[in-house]
């Protein structure tokens, strides 16, 4: 694991003139967890507004027409900084040059957020439950570090299945942190990470819609079975684990909802290459 990081500065020059409604923002930290995934910070524009959960679009300035690709923001709206917690593809579009970054380099931010892993989609409920696969945690690691979210259910519980035990380190480098957090650390308390892997031996393993499906991730937390009256959800991850997690959630009676409607469960479907 490597960890570059530097005081935040204005936005460096380009070698490209800069899109129209986009940001350039400076590189401000970069940490490498695996050969696979690695965060990374930059600058935050004075103007720019999301809430917690949401994406947006970035890209890096290498070209007349930069590649762009929608990233979910990591950090919480209340954040100085905007982190990204991203996947290495060789041969991507944009995660063949996105991985190469350094402290001081520039991206590029498109100046509108969007996104429905978000407060707001959801109806009140007593416990909120976030599935997440691989990269998929991003957006949770944004909206379990916003008050609100405790604010809004009694008990979260973020379920993380990765493949191997290196993989799930941002997840629990990012709880563990949680305690001395000055906003949220005692309302921390009421959140749990349940980490499981599928390819490594590990306390749990296993798919979590397998594990929903035989009861044993209730069980294991000491909770009932999830149920539409006090039960909520947000899902992020590949597609497969969308679909699979979604329907699972059905099957517990739980509805789809949107910005717009909200209701007991939401799905992101906004992906990197």
């Amino acid at each position: 694991m490597t960890l570059d990081s530097a005081p935040a500065a204005e936005a460096s020059a380009t070698e490209f003139p800069v899109p129209a409604g986009v940001f350039a923002q400076t590189v401000t930290e970069v940490q490498h967890y695996t050969d696979r995934l690695f965060r990374f910070r930059i600058t935050r524009p004075p103007s720019f507004r999301f809430r917690s959960g949401e994406f947006v679009m970035i890209g890096l300035p290498n070209a007349e027409k930069p590649v762009m690709r929608a990233y979910s923001i990591a950090s919480p709206s209340w954040d100085e900084e905007i982190e990204f917690y991203s996947i290495k593809v060789p041969g991507g579009p944009l995660t063949e040059h996105l991985q190469k970054i350094k402290v001081g380099d520039t991206v590029l931010m498109r100046r509108k957020s969007t996104g429905t892993l978000v407060n707001d989609a959801l109806l009140p409920g007593k416990r909120l439950w976030m599935f997440a696969t691989g990269t998929g945690i991003a957006p949770f690691a944004s909206i379990i570090r916003d008050p609100e979210t405790y604010e809004k259910f009694d008990q979260l519980i973020l379920c993380h299945t990765c493949r191997e035990a290196g993989e799930l380190t941002y997840g629990r480098d990012l709880v563990a942190a949680l305690k001395s957090d000055p906003l949220v650390g005692e309302m921390a308390a009421n959140l749990t990470l349940y980490d499981t892997l599928t390819r490594q031996d590990w306390p749990r393993t296993g798919r979590q819609t397998d594990l929903m499906a035989s009861g044993k991730i209730f069980a294991d937390l000491g909770v009932p079975p999830i149920s539409p009256l006090d039960d909520r959800g947000m899902i992020c991850g590949s597609m497969d684990m969308l679909r699979d997690t979604k329907i699972a959630l059905e099957q517990f009676g739980l509805e789809e909802g949107a910005n717009n409607r909200p209701a007991t469960f939401v799905v992101e479907k906004a992906f990197v290459d």
